[in-house]
């Protein structure tokens, strides 16, 4: 598994809009082959920070993801939403294997 967090902090007037046109998108990447899981979180302390979890099954689906029509219209409708830059973290897993996902 390819694992990226996707560090987002949007501007407090679009915090609401933001999940809305997120969450629609996590859905429709919850349909393509090479996504594994696409969690949203947002931080307690400051509402205005979101972590996307998304685990993709291999290092070139999220290359395949960022190809959708879906991503590209997030993209596009989110930017100018954004307190700063977004910016990711990429990971793998230890554990468990391949063999102990469901």
């Amino acid at each position: 598994m390819f694992i990226v967090h996707v560090f987002v902090h949007v501007k407090e007037e679009f915090v609401e809009e933001f999940k809305a046109l997120t969450i629609e998108n996590a859905k429709e990447s919850l349909l393509e082959p090479g996504v594994a899981r696409f969690d949203i979180v947002q931080q307690h302390e400051d509402p205005t920070r979101f972590v996307l979890v998304e685990v993709y099954k291999t290092y070139e689906d999220p290359g395949k993801h960022k190809q959708t029509e879906h991503y590209t219209r997030w993209r596009d409708a989110v930017n100018h939403m954004m307190a700063e830059p977004r910016f990711s973290t990429k990971f793998y897993n230890v554990f468990p294997d391949e063999e102990g996902w469901v």
